[in-house]
């Protein structure tokens, strides 16, 4: 007979120990650690029961595949792109994002376009009323016959509401504000997301019924309420963007259906939300005239080449303790790139300024393929000597000050000659001294073509 003891339980990740903590060792998060009680002692063991005729195991290869597990395009090219080429019939599909980033407009635009196509979509809102929803629609030009509205926050409802409008895709906005009968607890708590999240997911796998879930995001940006719910959906979309700028993309964290390496751009404008099908032009500055301490970097962003321009600013000071600001970057790298740039390219006197250093539109820069071209920026702010605008530095930059090679290489050189840009790589480089005297004498020779074209 097995006997029942008191153990506590992660409510995040499931994690259990036989004394309360007040964070939890396996995903580190504070005050999800509740009593619960669990069965010790005698282990029962399971029989086995044989698999029916329909549900035996077979050769893979005599598996013929369905057209069930084919993509359908919603009719947002962005958004068909980061899920691997549309929306698959019984996936469950997480979109997260911060408050007011946008993730609404984006899904009622999905549902108008697949309304136009002639499916049915039922988008449930759980946190605004049909009338809002309504007059969010008629401003983004997304009213269409079958694309039906309900706004609920029972789960049974909600079920209910499937059975009566038969769609071909359902939207829930969002799964933290649906609760169930079920469950114990108030909307929002992990045990009502799982719940909730799990019928969803049971029932869009039972009726081939692609699910749409808006997920919530806590303060340092992770998807809110329990990890499992990740583990349970087959697409986990995140929406990024800043809310001062209109710029947006929508990233997949995890895809069974397609890669995870492809970014949807997106503009929010006062119609809605628009697609940018080519951002090339979205992260340079307008200046026509050669402006010192700027340069044009290849970023990659997913499987797109983006061309991305850093500026830097270096004024003198004399506080014991010069500042070092950036925008966009991160800020040890740059420390890292600044000490570098001291030690081994001569730039001694970076230890009396102030380093300001940002990226144009708003684009943050993560990759250690961009160390050349803040390296760039800083010396030509330091010898107030301009970069020519057809020249993109692309390397990554070590301790040792040389200029090592960086991940796909040639599109990133593709596409800087598609756009006009003469690509600084790693190639006869050598050293970051090296990459930044030849930007030093190509900018002189820009300054003596123009002088020339002057006279």
């Amino acid at each position: 007979m097995a006997k029942s003891t008191t153990a506590f339980r992660c409510t995040e990740c499931g994690w259990s120990t036989v004394k309360w903590v007040g964070r939890c060792a396996e995903c580190q998060q504070w005050g999800t650690v509740v009593e619960a009680g669990v069965e010790t002692g005698i282990v029962r063991s399971l029989q086995p029961v044989a698999p029916s005729a329909g549900r035996a195991a077979r050769p893979i290869s005599a598996i013929v595949e369905s057209d069930d597990a084919a993509h359908r395009p919603s009719g947002v090219g962005e958004f068909d792109r980061v899920l691997g080429g549309g929306i698959v019939a019984g996936a469950a599909i997480l979109l997260s994002g911060e408050p007011g980033v946008g993730k609404s407009t984006l899904l009622l635009e999905v549902a108008a376009r697949v309304a136009a196509a002639g499916r049915r979509v039922l988008y449930v809102s759980a946190e605004e009323s049909t009338a809002q929803v309504r007059l969010r629609a008629g401003r983004t030009g997304a009213v269409h016959d079958e694309l039906y509205l309900a706004s609920e926050t029972d789960l049974a409802t909600i079920l209910g509401q499937v059975d009566q409008v038969s769609p071909e895709l359902l939207i829930v906005d969002s799964v933290q504000t649906v609760s169930s009968a079920l469950s114990d607890g108030l909307p929002g708590q992990p045990s009502q997301v799982r719940e909730v999240a799990s019928t969803l997911i049971r029932v869009a796998k039972e009726r081939q019924l692609p699910v749409l879930l808006v997920g919530h995001v806590t303060k340092d940006g992770t998807i809110a309420g329990p990890r499992l719910l990740e583990h349970l959906v087959d697409v986990v979309c995140q929406f990024e963007g800043d809310r001062q700028t209109a710029l947006r993309f929508v990233r997949a964290l995890k895809n069974r259906f397609g890669p995870t390496d492809e970014v949807g751009c997106f503009e929010m404008t006062g119609d809605g939300i628009a697609e940018v099908p080519d951002p090339s032009g979205l992260f340079l500055s307008r200046s026509r005239n050669a402006v010192s301490g700027t340069c044009v970097t290849v970023a990659l962003e997913g499987r797109r080449a983006l061309p991305v321009e850093v500026q830097a600013l270096v004024v003198g000071t004399k506080a014991p303790q010069p500042r070092r600001v950036v925008n966009g970057v991160d800020p040890s790298r740059v420390a890292m790139i600044i000490a570098v740039l001291e030690r081994r390219a001569g730039l001694r006197q970076l230890g009396e300024h102030d380093v300001y250093v940002s990226t144009v539109g708003g684009v943050r820069l993560v990759e250690p393929a961009a160390d050349l071209a803040i390296a760039v920026a800083i010396a030509s702010a330091m010898r107030d000597r301009a970069v020519p605008h057809d020249l993109a530095a692309v390397g990554e930059i070590s301790l040792a000050g040389e200029v090592r090679p960086v991940a796909s290489a040639r599109q990133r050189a593709a596409e800087a000659a598609r756009l006009g840009y003469r690509a600084l790589l790693d190639d006869d480089l050598g050293s970051v001294r090296a990459a930044v005297e030849r930007a030093m004498m190509a900018a002189s020779g820009a300054r003596e073509r123009e002088l020339d074209a002057a006279f």
